[in-house]
């Protein structure tokens, strides 16, 4: 399978493991967080939750799997594409961190921030698992 390809089926099993995640997020903080609604926000539409949802969907199923296929060999061409996945996944979490902790106090940001982290590892994660499959790339 051609790279965009593998990487945007990667996109969706990562988006599919990352969308779990954050529901339990979400459980965890009493839905304090509001992650679509925080996205919504950023783009300057606050409370159109669909809008943050559908942006949360097309960014991972296809911006960021495309931006990895982009930057692939600039994130060292002989690791791992699960290791170079991960490594988007913690760009990923930075932003997401810096933009969406909202006004969340100490405790719970401290909860906010571990299960966000966890499930942006598990995304790049599976996004480079599956690219590195779809490609016949593995180890």
């Amino acid at each position: 399978m051609n790279r965009p390809l593998s990487a945007v089926a990667g996109g969706v099993a990562g988006t599919a493991v990352l969308s779990l995640l954050m529901i339990l997020t979400e459980v965890q903080t009493r839905s304090q967080i509001g992650t679509f609604d925080v996205i919504a926000r950023f783009v300057g539409l606050p409370g159109k939750v669909f809008v943050g949802f559908a942006l949360f969907v097309v960014a991972g199923v296809l911006a960021w799997p495309l931006l990895f296929v982009a930057l692939e060999q600039s994130m060292g061409g002989d690791r791992d594409p699960a290791t170079r996945g991960v490594f988007l996944g913690l760009v990923l979490w930075v932003v997401f961190v810096i933009t969406g902790r909202g006004d969340l106090e100490l405790p719970l940001l401290v909860v906010f921030g571990a299960l966000s982290l966890i499930a942006h590892i598990a995304y790049g994660f599976t996004l480079g698992v599956v690219y590195a499959n779809l490609r016949g790339t593995t180890a």
